[in-house]
């Protein structure tokens, strides 16, 4: 069962340190150092023809990329691939990070004022961006629940990797947010057996709010068809492996950063014709590049989340005013959960 939505932590109408919020004016969260962040006060320009205004309403921490982020842990030679759409500065830092943002339209194109749309945009108070960078909210699902559309996105993307069928055995290694909205579709799969795989027993509550099994890495079934890996760790692949059947393959969803990880390919890797195939959201997957626009692909990614069993991931909410103390928490793992959403006040 869902629980009830969790507590808002500290949450005031975002106002500039002197006490006063102006239309124009706009304030984003940037990383000024591996560890250490700060509001700054940003530019709002007029929007031209074909742009919008947006109004946040929430964003949310995509826990995994953004604690890598924040510490500094982009390797140099995966800058560029690493940038966010509307990313501004540079990584290690200064830096302004972030791709999960739910606001209103309040300037724009007849069609689009007024409506609440999804964007993946920094975490900010208002922004300027084209048109065509916003996808509307289908009426069912709730601006607080949107803010999860990146990472069901990815989830999709990675199915469409994985290719799973009627029948199959699949286990999802790793119960973050990534792991957890992939566990989600696959609960959807005729006859699948679905097991989501984590060290911390805690997670079997969200697994059964998910429709999914749960187990502990060492008590994890085995003979597995696919195994979808988002644990981010080395162990948790080397775990991946021992659960697959013969000719089985593993996803990997994760995203290690600078870490070297080191993956048992001598044992029977080569006997049992084992595959390891990387998945990533940054182009949409070649099964379907060529019928599939990254727009199409998100906005099923909003229509999937019509679903309240993705409540299950939202773990808090914290105003926009507190991430400079929120996100070295989340780094340091002293703050539990999956989601973190942050939340913008009224107007």
């Amino acid at each position: 069962m869902i629980g009830p939505k969790p507590p808002i932590i500290g949450l005031n109408p975002i106002i500039d340190y002197a006490g006063r919020l102006m239309r124009r004016e706009a304030f984003a969260f940037w990383i000024r150092s591996p560890g250490e962040g700060e509001i700054r006060q940003a530019a709002l320009p007029e929007p031209a023809e074909g742009e919008v205004l947006v109004r946040a309403l929430y964003s949310g921490v995509s826990r995994g990329t953004e604690s890598l982020v924040f510490r500094g842990g982009v390797p140099p030679g995966q800058r560029e691939a690493m940038r966010a759409p509307f990313q501004e500065g540079e990584f290690p830092g200064p830096v302004k990070y972030g791709y999960l943002s739910v606001g209103v339209v309040e300037e724009g194109p007849a069609h689009l004022r007024g409506r609440a749309v999804f964007c993946l945009y920094p975490h900010q108070t208002r922004y300027v961006v084209p048109a065509a960078a916003v996808t509307p909210l289908p009426p069912d699902v709730p601006p607080e629940r949107a803010v999860l559309a990146g990472t069901v996105e990815t989830a999709v993307n990675a199915l469409w990797d994985a290719a799973p069928m009627v029948g199959d055995r699949i286990a999802v290694v790793g119960a973050g947010m990534v792991g957890c909205c992939v566990a989600r579709l696959l609960a959807g799969l005729p006859g699948a057996r679905v097991q989501l795989v984590d060290v911390d027993p805690a997670r079997a509550e969200v697994a059964a709010a998910l429709g999914v099994g749960f187990a502990t890495p060492g008590e994890a079934a085995g003979e597995c068809d696919i195994v979808v890996h988002a644990s981010a760790t080395g162990a948790g692949l080397a775990r991946s492996l021992e659960l697959l059947a013969d000719e089985g393959t593993v996803i990997e969803l994760s995203w290690y950063g600078d870490r070297p990880v080191s993956v048992p390919l001598g044992e029977a890797f080569h006997s049992r014709r084992l595959v390891v195939r990387g998945s990533q959201v940054g182009a949409v997957s070649p099964a379907r590049r060529a019928r599939r626009t990254t727009a199409d692909r998100m906005a099923l990614a909003l229509r999937l989340l019509a679903d309240p069993a993705y409540d299950a991931l939202i773990s808090g909410e914290y105003a926009f005013a507190e991430l400079p103390r929120v996100m070295p928490l989340l780094v340091k793992g002293e703050l539990p959960g999956l989601c973190v959403r942050i939340g913008y006040g009224p107007p």
